[in-house]
């Protein structure tokens, strides 16, 4: 059966299907012994070659998703030209190919997903299905109502306007006049949390990422990991589950 050339790559844990598209463009790939240039071009996984960057494709391998507890100060890469830890560094055995889904910037901890299902990839990291992130932002001062109402609505950045968050209170130190609010989005642009914040005039100084979908932190320690069962996956795969704050 014929698919979609950066589906067959997604699947056989190359990328996500979107890098894949861009490794076409770059002419990275060949689909038996011919260039590929445009996107669109079929091809069947069992019967034809299909080389990146000259090597042969793997047939696909068995679906995984792992969640892993990101500590702050690793970098959200399989690999860093400086040297730095990345989430590979903590995968031990896990020998399946996998890539992060969405990104974690180098000072925010939490929860990580990695994956080789490239349309569960696409699925969960595309603003239009919903899929809601909540991240404990601890901040300087302590924001008004009237400025979490702000991030509610949606807020303007650099790179246009967010869509609109769930904010609440989760603690609240008087004496040190700090905060920390608990924050759901449903995209992922880069240090966004932070930017929104930063926005407002009270800036993050710790962040934690504690739920992706129905996935939370519970049951991990910081840079360890497990793979996720069959129901927790097919969870992920249907409609997006709001999820009570993790006390």
């Amino acid at each position: 059966m014929e698919e979609r050339l950066q589906k067959i790559m997604a699947n056989a844990g190359i990328a996500s299907r979107r890098k894949c598209e861009q490794l076409i463009l770059d002419g990275k790939v060949e689909l038996n012994g011919e260039p590929v240039l445009t996107l669109g071009v079929k091809a069947n996984p069992n019967t034809d070659e299909i080389t990146v960057n000259g090597r042969p494709l793997r047939k696909a391998a068995e679906k995984v998703v792992i969640a892993f507890y990101k500590p702050k100060g690793v970098i959200t890469s399989m690999s860093d030209p400086e040297g730095r830890k990345t989430v590979k560094d903590f995968l031990g055995k896990i020998k399946t190919r996998v890539y992060p889904v969405g990104r974690l910037d180098y000072d925010t901890e939490g929860l990580l997903l990695l994956t080789n299902d490239g349309d569960l990839a696409n699925w969960l990291t595309h603003p239009r299905h919903h899929v809601g992130k909540i991240y404990r932002a601890t901040v300087k001062g302590i924001p008004h109502g009237d400025a979490l109402e702000k991030l509610k609505k949606g807020i303007m950045l650099e790179d246009g306007m967010t869509q609109p968050a769930e904010v609440e209170y989760f603690d609240v130190d008087l004496e040190q006049k700090v905060a920390t609010i608990s924050m759901t989005i449903y995209e992922g642009r880069n240090r966004q949390v932070r930017r929104m914040f930063e926005a407002i005039g009270h800036p993050v100084t710790r962040l934690k990422r504690v739920q992706f979908g129905n996935i939370t932190l519970q049951g991990l320690v910081r840079g360890k990991h497990r793979l996720l069962t069959k129901a927790e996956i097919n969870e992920l795969k249907q409609s997006p589950v709001k999820s009570e704050r993790l006390k």
